[in-house]
């Protein structure tokens, strides 16, 4: 399995409350659930990663490919407005299919694409407005980016969850 890039997790109980920043806070919370879904990956065989978890319907792996995209939708295409590919033909089947992909590549893609949602973030602040062109084509549609952070979280913190359910249907594991 490829090493993750490294972030200091916050606990989701004790942010650090004497220095408040609200973009440094929600940064943080966002490379908390990162992290939480490597940890929830960990130590599951090929088998486990790739396997459909009954009744969801998705494997574990399928669901990490489905955040990179995510990331790559809301931040490069969204945010940035970069001509990249929002989506993969097929939708959100093929989106969440590991078939035919290496686990090392659909890693190595997330990874990719969190670190490029990083350095997005960290070259602008939160009420800075996406660029239009990619996904938003009129300035009334274009949300800052504080907004597509929140969006972000939300959908790590949903999914998260999610698949700590897998995870506990697998093998038992349970835990943040």
């Amino acid at each position: 399995m490829q090493e993750r890039p490294q972030s200091v997790p916050v606990p989701i109980d004790d942010p650090d409350v004497t220095d408040f920043d609200s973009q440094e806070l929600l940064l943080k919370y966002l490379d908390w659930y990162r992290d939480a879904l490597s940890r929830k990956i960990a130590d599951l065989s090929e088998e486990q990663l790739r396997a459909p978890v009954e009744p969801l319907g998705w494997a574990p792996l399928g669901l990490v490919r489905h955040l990179g995209w995510v990331e790559r939708r809301w931040m490069r295409w969204g945010f940035a407005a970069e001509d990249v590919l929002p989506c993969l033909p097929g939708g959100d089947e093929v989106e969440w299919s590991v078939a035919g992909e290496s686990t090392s590549s659909v890693l190595a893609a997330y990874f990719d694409e969190v670190e490029r949602s990083r350095s997005l973030a960290a070259r602008a602040g939160l009420a800075d407005s996406a660029r239009l062109g990619g996904r938003f084509t009129e300035p009334g549609q274009a949300p800052c980016l504080g907004q597509i952070l929140f969006h972000l979280l939300q959908e790590y913190a949903r999914h998260v969850g999610q698949l700590d359910v897998a995870r506990e249907l697998i093998d038992g594991v349970t835990g943040e």
